[in-house]
């Protein structure tokens, strides 16, 4: 099948990460795929680089008649099956230049990637011939909104687990910070965004380190929250035992190095940074909202608490720091569970079942 990927964000983030994923586990499946943003956009950058052709439409509002004609042109020329949208503005440009095809039209699969109220039913209830939730939560919303329940399948996010494989010796994160080798490190990778919850987390240390005081923290990414993390470090007086790396390319390596991965988001339609930390054999502890419980599995891969709640956060992470043994348990039990359940060749062979049965659809 021929596959055509369309993107309006020019970011980077989960969702352009699972779709540059898809792309290719889908091409290792025999599939031709492409992928069309705005110029500039990060997932043109980054698909070049793997390997796929790359297309430049500038999307410059939803009615844009100029980039529907150009996307009209672009999907004659590449012959393509299947469209695939991940974001608003796409999808209405797209899919409308999808449906001007008329008989021949490649089918258009919306994917959903946010735990968000939509704006819009048209973009997934009349535009796409199917939507694609990442997961069950995300589906039971938008069946919720009025999308039709046989238009959402739930298919989650996979990852690229080989990437994944424990190390021996683990990561060097306590090497550059002058930390003693057998230091306890709790940390986090994720964008500083007020729904990541990394406040809370700074708030939580607070309770840790009267427990386990030798324990330090490290929070890894960049956003718009760094210099209020900075500013509420410096108010808790943490300077010493919280690092902030900033934005890491090195992400294997910095969750190596973790004895225990907390994440205490707000809301989150999956998660993929617990499915990193999983498939690294992590014990976690996050917060029951939105998808994450259909991927921390609480008392068996990690310990789910209450969003907002800073003491029992606290609590859920003594209890871990205090029980080696169970942190290590729920690691691996997490390394498995992520292995059977969220490896990208899982969220491939899903997505080209559906692709599949779209195209018996259109011949």
């Amino acid at each position: 099948m021929r596959v055509l990927h369309s993107e309006s964000s020019t970011g980077w983030g989960g969702q352009e990460n699972r779709t540059l994923n898809e792309m290719i586990a889908m091409r290792e499946r025999g599939h031709e795929m492409a992928v069309v943003s705005r110029p500039g956009a990060r997932i043109l950058e980054r698909g070049k680089e793997a390997g796929f052709q790359t297309f430049a439409v500038d999307m410059r509002g939803a009615l844009d008649l100029p980039a529907i004609l150009k996307l009209r042109r672009l999907m004659r020329d590449f012959r393509a099956d299947i469209v695939n949208t991940h974001s608003g503005r796409d999808t209405q440009l797209a899919g409308m230049a999808a449906r001007s095809l008329g008989r021949t039209r490649p089918r258009i699969v919306r994917t959903r990637h946010l735990a968000l109220p939509i704006t819009s039913k048209f973009t997934y209830g009349t535009l796409p011939d199917k939507v694609v939730a990442v997961s069950s939560y995300v589906r039971n919303y938008l069946v919720s909104a009025g999308v039709p329940p046989l238009q959402v399948v739930s298919i989650p996010t996979g990852i690229d687990l080989s990437r994944y494989t424990p190390q021996a010796g683990g990561g060097t994160l306590r090497s550059e910070l002058n930390l003693p080798v057998g230091t306890i490190l709790v940390g986090t990778v994720a964008i500083l965004r007020v729904k990541k919850g990394h406040a809370d987390l700074l708030r939580a240390a607070q309770n840790v380190l009267a427990e386990f005081p030798e324990t330090h923290f490290v929070i890894a990414g960049d956003g718009p929250q760094t210099e209020n993390l900075l500013r509420l470090i410096g108010e808790l007086g943490l300077q010493a035992r919280v690092h902030m790396l900033g934005l890491r390319r090195d992400v294997m390596n910095v969750l190596q190095s973790l004895d225990l991965f907390v994440l205490p988001t707000h809301q989150e339609a999956l998660g993929t940074a617990f499915i990193e930390a999983g498939a690294v054999g992590l014990p976690v502890v996050a917060t029951e909202v939105d998808g994450v419980p259909e991927v921390v599995v609480n008392d068996e891969t990690g310990v789910l608490v209450p969003p907002k709640n800073p003491p029992a956060l606290a609590q859920a992470i003594i209890g871990l720091l205090g029980d080696p043994v169970r942190r290590r348990a729920f690691g691996d039990n997490a390394r498995r569970r992520m292995g059977s359940e969220f490896s990208r060749e899982v969220m491939a062979q899903r997505m080209e079942t559906l692709y599949a049965e779209l195209q018996e659809q259109r011949h």
